[in-house]
């Protein structure tokens, strides 16, 4: 289910997209985390804009007992409390609040789902033309399954031939190895089309990771030296001052590969890497994602036990606060080989990347919140002023801040001014809220618009979440293979392992963060 005109409205004074039709968000997980931050924050932000259509309701579905009332008194203080740039005032609230339902039912109970079923029916008959759903799995993903079996049970799954759209979006983690990756497929596509599955990842919600295409595909100047003949290599940080509190359960299953590699890093070097795709529909910009990942440079579980670069943070501080090490945590065994930070090499084996080095890593507790992609171009030749006393100049380096201050900058050479032929690096700056006036709009409030109008760009496709993890699969493999003295460590509020910057080092390289 493509975007068509009859799904979308466009202001022309804003080219505001606009679902052209009410429909109902059900947000399974109700009363968590993610929807009390996150989810009704957004769609709150979305009524504020004007870009939910009059009609349009959200249920909120749990376990807890509760009813309409406690549900939206739940929710009152989880706004930010803002509309619009402006202070939410209780008028606003309420007309908001009026959207706003719960519904109490177990993930694996039909009765549940039918008298779902029925509600959704209610709703329809009292507003007509809402008739339309968007489920959100916003739950631990072993609930994944008994959701996706009773919705198609209770006949919500349904799809556009019946002349109502239904469409499910599926929370990371998206399985914890191919195996179960592909098994959750299954599950998903006996129920829906793969057309009306929408596998979230908020990473691709990000202004600034969208504009890695416009900075790619509509600027002239940079197309043609996006190349290893001009690229020296490529570095992806993905650096968290939080630790694993309140996630002990989940994230000492996982790690960092498995919680931030084999999704967030992959869709960003994916971006990075693609060939300019045959036109902007989603299956294009999605098949030559899938090209990257399909000519990512295999690195055998052997390679991997010595190459990859895997620690775990100790206490320490961040910005004076002291940090609990990883293994102090509750829930976390005073053994556990967890890695909390992961840095390794990779290299896309096709004609445009052939030789240049990608380097990433990750980690958690780390002494700044930053998620960067920096473009090093090749050095100079060493002559003229790449050469003592003016040399060695540093490389240019094209560096997108993906967050926080979202924005793009450049470093070159420049004259020092009053100098006879001193040299010096600049850096020019392009900040997001400083030239549009207001910083980007939350990740979830694209993603949650996108999936009502059936746009799935920023959304991974099933042999995308594969590809990610045949890549990262052996790697898995070759880690655990690594005895528990490998596993370094670093305190809290360092960039982690000493092993990490030899990566570089051994090139005449260093990690790169702006600021």
């Amino acid at each position: 289910m493509g975007l068509t005109l009859e799904d979308i409205t466009f202001s022309a004074a804003e080219d505001r997209r606009v679902p052209g039709e009410p429909f109902i968000l059900v947000v399974f997980g109700a009363t968590g985390d993610l929807t009390r931050r996150k989810l009704i924050p957004s769609v709150f932000a979305l009524d504020c804009q004007g870009l939910l259509p009059d009609g349009s309701r959200v249920i909120g579905y749990a376990r807890s007992p509760g009813d309409d009332d406690r549900f939206r008194a739940s929710l009152h203080d989880a706004i930010a409390g803002t509309c619009s740039g402006e202070p939410m005032d209780e008028a606003t609230w309420r007309r908001f609040a009026s959207r706003l339902s719960y519904h109490r039912g177990g993930y694996d109970d039909a009765e549940g789902f039918a008298s779902l079923a029925r509600r959704i029916e209610a709703i329809s008959a009292e507003t007509p033309g809402v008739g339309h759903c968007l489920f959100y799995l916003a739950t631990p993903p072993e609930a994944f399954v008994p959701i996706v079996r009773g919705l198609s049970g209770a006949g919500l799954a349904r799809g556009r031939q019946e002349g109502v759209w239904s469409r499910v979006i599926v929370e990371k983690p998206f399985g914890r190895d191919r195996a179960s990756a592909r098994a959750l497929n299954d599950e998903l596509h006996a129920a829906f089309d793969e057309e009306q599955i929408f596998r979230i990842d908020h990473y691709l919600g990000k202004e600034t990771v969208q504009n890695l295409m416009v900075l790619r595909f509509a600027n002239s100047i940079f197309e043609p030296i996006w190349h290893r003949e001009y690229v020296d290599h490529v570095q992806m940080t993905v650096a968290e001052t939080l630790g694993a509190e309140r996630r002990e359960g989940y994230y000492d299953g996982a790690g960092a590969l498995r919680d931030m590699v084999q999704n967030h890093m992959m869709h960003l070097l994916c971006l990075v890497a693609m060939e300019p795709p045959a036109s902007l529909s989603p299956e294009a910009i999605r098949n030559e994602k899938v090209k990257v990942l399909e000519a990512l440079r295999a690195i055998p579980p052997r390679c991997a036990a010595n190459g990859v670069v895997r620690a775990q943070y100790a206490a320490g501080a961040i910005d004076g606060r002291a940090c609990p090490g990883y293994r102090e945590l509750p829930g976390v065994a005073a053994d556990s080989a967890t890695e909390t930070y992961a840095a390794f090499k990779v290299f896309v084996d096709n004609w445009r990347w052939s030789g240049v080095p990608f380097y990433l890593r990750t980690g958690k507790r780390l002494p700044r919140r930053v998620t960067e992609v920096s473009i090093h171009f090749r050095a100079v030749p060493q002559v003229l002023y790449n050469v003592p006393p003016n040399g060695p100049v540093a490389p240019n380096v094209l560096a997108v801040r993906i967050q926080p201050d979202e924005g793009i900058s450049m470093e070159f050479q420049v004259k020092v001014p009053a100098s006879a032929r001193r040299v010096q690096r600049l850096r020019m700056d392009f900040n997001y809220a400083e030239a549009f006036g207001s910083a980007p709009p939350e990740a979830y409030q694209r993603l949650l618009l996108d999936a009502a109008l059936g746009d799935a760009t920023l959304f991974p496709r099933d042999d995308e979440v594969l590809a990610a993890w045949e890549f990262v699969e052996p790697i898995l493999a070759g880690c655990a293979m690594q005895p528990p003295e490998r596993l370094g460590s670093y305190p809290a509020g360092t960039w982690g392992p000493g092993e990490a910057d030899d990566l570089l080092a051994a090139e005449g390289n260093r990690w790169h963060v702006v600021g």
